[in-house]
Order: structure tokens, then sequence, then C-alpha cells
């Protein structure tokens, strides 16, 4: 692949010292970006089937052994949440502390390595100015030295080695940062799920514990067998 007459190696050998961290900055964005991607794909999930199958269940059935099961079956943060508030029906007290805090512990598995992706899309565009800046400051060194006689052709060919270092850190800032976009995007997208969520059972339970649910719901079928048999 040729880019302006020269080779990829070539090029990285124009722009010298400073091509090695970007080098290393290339590795590391591109590596968090296809763990990411294969961890979001592995994640995919239907808030609204689950959110429905949920409601089902509770509302129908009444029963809320059968919804933790449900919960269960998915490892996605929305269902992990939804289990804890279930198991701990009976925790008045601290059931809003260990779902805040299971929520936590999510979003922060789905934030992992995303600050090191940004931390990229910063240092990669300052350090290829660095190696323009000091490619430059070479160029202009060697003018000085050959006492300001300088032809315009050797003066263009030091500029633009020096502007390489620029132009590789854009290419690895600009993909590294439309990555960090796109997955922050998709970690919102999970955090209000779980707050609809728990909105959501807040709303159907209460202050209720599991056990008055099942009370209640026993009740409201007596009722309605005696309804029927009368």
């Amino acid at each position: 692949m040729l880019l302006w007459d020269q080779s990829l190696p070539e090029l990285f050998g124009k722009g010298h010292f400073v091509m090695w961290p970007l080098l290393l900055c290339s590795i590391v964005g591109a590596t968090i970006i296809v763990e990411r991607l294969i961890y979001f794909l592995r994640l995919r999930f239907d808030y609204g089937q689950f959110k429905s199958r949920l409601e089902s269940i509770l509302l129908k059935e009444k029963d809320v052994k059968k919804a933790i099961l449900l919960c269960r079956k998915s490892s996605h943060p929305v269902p992990r949440v939804a289990r804890e508030y279930l198991t701990n029906l009976h925790q008045d007290r601290l059931r809003e502390e260990i779902v805040r805090r299971e929520g936590s512990l999510a979003l922060e598995k789905l934030e992992s390595h995303l600050r090191t992706l940004a931390a990229i899309t910063h240092l990669a565009p300052l350090l290829g100015l660095l190696g323009t800046v000091t490619g430059l400051v070479t160029a202009f060194h060697q003018i000085e030295q050959a006492g300001g006689y300088v032809q315009a052709s050797g003066l263009a060919g030091g500029i633009w080695e020096a502007l390489i270092t620029t132009v590789f850190g854009l290419c690895i800032a600009i993909p590294c940062m439309a990555a960090y976009h796109g997955f922050e995007s998709h970690v919102d997208q999970v955090a209000r799920h779980m707050q609809f969520m728990v909105s959501d059972l807040n709303e159907f339970f209460g202050k209720k514990s599991a056990e008055e649910f099942r009370t209640e719901s026993m009740e409201k079928r007596d009722e309605s067998l005696h309804a029927v048999t009368s």
C-alpha cells in the first residue's frame, strides 16, 4: 500500500520516535474496540420482550419464584437487577441499596476499558502534534545551520515529513473516538433500561414483601374460586 509514493514502513521511519507510541496506541485501541464489540454483540437483549414476559408472570401468574427463574436465564444487567430486586423483596430497607450496588457492578463491567479508549482519542492527536512540532524544529534548525540558504523543495520535504505524525495520530484517534461514543451510547441505554425496570417493579410492588404479595395473590385466588362455586 502506497501513500504519497511511500510505503507504510517508509512513512513510519520518517515519523521518527513518535511513531512508536502511536503504534502502541493503535494496537491497544484496536484490541479494545474488537473486544468490546464482541462483548456487546454477545450481550444482545430484547428489553421489550423481557419486560412483557416478566409482567405476565407477576400480574397473571403471581409467581415471584418463576419470575426470578426467568431473570436467571440471562446474564444481561437488566434481568440481573430485576433478579436482585425480586430476591430481596423481604429486605424493605436494604432492597434499594442492594439493587443500586448490583447496578453499579453491572455498569462497571459494561464500561470496562472504555476510559483507556477515551484516553487514546486524546493522546494520539497530541502525540502526532508533538512529532510534527519536533520535526519542524529539526527542519528549521537545519535551515539555520545552512545559513538560511535552502531550496524550496528541501523545505517542503522537511515540512511534509513532519506532518506525517499528525496524520497518523488523527487516523488513530478518529475511529477510537467513534467507537467510544458508540459504546458509551449503548451503556447509557442499558443504564436507562435498568432504571426503568426498577421503577416498574417499585410501582408494581410498592412496599410489599414477597410474602405479602404471595398472601394477597392467594386471597384473590380464593375469592375467585368462591365466586365461581357460589
